[in-house]
């Protein structure tokens, strides 16, 4: 569990990445992985909890050998990905706007993403295979 604070995301970058280093990924899967756990971090960050650093997350990895799995958990607001639309990226970077490419983002970098809403429990579960 960390709390929900942007000075937390360099732990949880470095947490995720070791495990993903300690399975057997090439150093750019960690880049990936660890850019898509950061983007899912900040949107509980910020979406979920609104900047409140006294509420928790709960960040678990899993590694069965071929599959790489992180779960990231909060009690905030929840996302429903039924109502997201994928953004056009080249307008954005003509645009110079910045933000907004968090989910498609870890959409682009991991091989699965589920959501799940379990009670007050949500969770995004990302994967990466080996």
């Amino acid at each position: 569990m960390v709390s929900a604070s942007t000075e937390q995301i360099a732990d949880v970058r470095n947490f995720v990445g070791k495990h993903a280093n300690q399975a057997g990924f090439t150093p750019e899967d960690v880049d990936d992985i660890r850019l898509a756990v950061d983007e899912a971090y900040t949107n509980v960050i910020k979406h979920a909890y609104n900047f409140d650093p006294s509420k928790l997350v709960n960040i678990k990895v899993q590694f069965n050998g071929q599959e790489f799995l992180i779960t990231i958990a909060d009690e905030g607001r929840s996302f429903n990905p039924d109502t997201y639309t994928e953004p056009n990226i080249k307008e954005r970077i003509m645009l110079r706007k910045r933000g907004g490419v968090g989910v498609y983002l870890i959409h682009k970098l991991m091989d699965r993403v589920e959501y799940r809403k379990q009670g007050i429990q949500n969770e995004i579960v990302m994967s990466k295979k080996l």
